[in-house]
């Protein structure tokens, strides 16, 4: 079954630039550009509720020529990965969420607010920056392709999508697929510790790794890791289907 890979905010399939040789080694792979976002994916009506979410996105499995899925969410794409699990899990065979916002833990208000100037088009390219450079751990970004794609989606795109809602750890029990959860130890996005500790208290078919050095740029921090540990996940899950 195919890999399909969901990005983060203000970011389109570019950002799995670093993951997709160790991934394509698992299997086929799709990205899809979150509808809503900036990238190649066209919103052509108005997304007014998690509803809507989990809509679009089980239409897109749908046109897909397989029957089921490894889908694989980063960030907000993590959110919107569960949130499709929840609504319409029928397609996905199993859940991948990669520091993933809103699902195991609130965002902490420092990073709300950090993120407010950042969100504003009309002001300084260094404001921006140094939020992205903030949730990467304080890397600098300035020369950094894939930080250029998220600066310029931030800047150029206007976001008119609804506020994802917290999942809460009652709705969490209720995913009956195996899901994989890779949080990174520094991340600003929620507390990892917490996090982590959700994941293995509501999860009924949950593995949990944190990466206790990575920040919020999980993704192109540890690509092979990352990939290594879905392949050995998908893998684990296969040897416990009936037909194998």
């Amino acid at each position: 079954m195919p890999l399909v890979l969901l990005p983060g905010r203000a970011s389109a399939s570019p950002v799995w630039a670093d993951n997709l040789p160790s991934l394509l080694t698992i299997g086929d792979v799709y990205t899809v550009d979150l509808l809503g976002e900036p990238g190649m994916s066209i919103q052509d009506r108005p997304i007014t509720g998690d509803d809507d979410q989990a809509a679009w996105l089980h239409q897109v499995l749908e046109a897909l020529p397989e029957e089921a899925f490894h889908l694989v969410g980063l960030s907000i794409g993590g959110w919107t990965a569960a949130n499709l699990a929840l609504h319409q899990p029928g397609r996905i065979e199993t859940l991948t969420l990669i520091d993933p916002v809103y699902v195991f833990d609130d965002m902490p208000w420092r990073t709300i607010a950090r993120s407010l100037p950042a969100s504003l088009s009309w002001l300084p390219k260094s404001w921006r920056d140094s939020f992205n450079s903030y949730t990467a751990g304080g890397a600098p970004v300035e020369d950094v392709p894939v930080a250029h794609m998220i600066e310029a989606g931030m800047k150029h795109y206007s976001l008119k999508l609804p506020q994802p809602v917290r999942i809460c750890e009652d709705r969490l029990a209720t995913l009956d697929m195996p899901v994989l959860a890779i949080l990174a130890g520094r991340s600003v996005m929620h507390d990892a510790q917490t996090a982590a500790r959700t994941a293995e208290r509501a999860l009924p078919v949950g593995t949990v790794h944190t990466y206790k050095d990575a920040s919020h740029a999980i993704s192109g921090e540890y690509p092979e890791r990352i990939a290594k540990d879905i392949a050995a996940f998908t893998a684990a899950h296969r040897a416990t289907t009936p037909e194998n």
